[in-house]
């Protein structure tokens, strides 16, 4: 059995997320990054032990087992090809992409494994296996999300609370949304069931970011041998 760390490719380095990868990829024995890619040329090539490249730089970054996008949608195609041509996986946050972007993660998925996901919060993931059984033994009761995210979030409702609604449209239930932005709340989602004489709430409460980041390297990690497909987070828990 290979016990050997998994090589990771970081791919939109310098932003939040990709800072939160780097620091607690350093912290995980089970992962190594190999490179560091940001959108503009590195101040340093070298930073923690870590190799540094511009993104014009992608293609002579060395050989890696997974790569894990946080970056831009300009960004994103360059990734996707990379990936594609290496026979690697792909994990990728990255919003924003358009309908010709999605069609090639749809053509990606034939060629090697890859999870998109607008939420990597493993908690989430379980959340909406919840949600799902419980819209499909419920039919015909109403079905409300409510999500709270700090003042600065644009999107109106989440990216995760109209993921929760597929997951509970899978079953046929019609879903209504509401959306609060306030102080600094990193992310709350609350799912509610209300038949007659009762009602079930299932909520799911982020206190820190750093949950999307370790989801995003246990996901990365556990696509590594797998056959392509377009993967859920929930379908890589175990």
């Amino acid at each position: 059995m290979d016990t050997s760390p998994t090589r990771l490719l970081i791919h939109g380095a310098s932003g939040r997320m990709g800072q939160a990868l780097l620091r607690l990829a350093a912290e995980q024995p089970a992962c190594t990054v190999v490179a560091a890619v940001t959108r503009r040329a590195p101040a340093q090539r070298v930073v923690d032990g870590v190799p540094h490249f511009a993104a014009a730089e992608l293609g002579g970054v060395p050989a890696f087992d997974a790569a894990v996008d946080f970056s831009l949608p300009e960004g994103f195609d360059a990734i996707v090809a990379l990936c594609v041509d290496r026979g690697r996986p792909l994990v990728s946050g990255t919003t924003g992409i358009d309908a010709a972007q999605q069609d090639a993660l749809a053509t990606a998925a034939t060629r090697i494994p890859l999870v998109w996901a607008s939420n990597f919060s493993l908690g989430v993931a379980v959340l909406a296996e919840l949600v799902e059984r419980a819209a499909a033994a419920l039919p015909g009761w109403d079905v409300d999300i409510v999500e709270s995210h700090h003042v600065h979030k644009k999107d109106a409702p989440s990216g995760t609370a109209l993921t929760l609604g597929q997951a509970a449209g899978s079953a046929g239930q019609a879903v209504r949304y509401a959306s609060l932005r306030a102080g600094d709340i990193v992310g709350e989602h609350m799912v509610q069931f209300t038949g007659l004489g009762e009602r079930i709430e299932l909520t799911h409460r982020a206190t820190h970011r750093d949950i999307f980041a370790r989801g995003a390297l246990h996901v990365a990690r556990s696509l590594v041998g797998r056959p392509p497909g377009a993967y859920r987070v929930r379908d890589l828990l175990d």
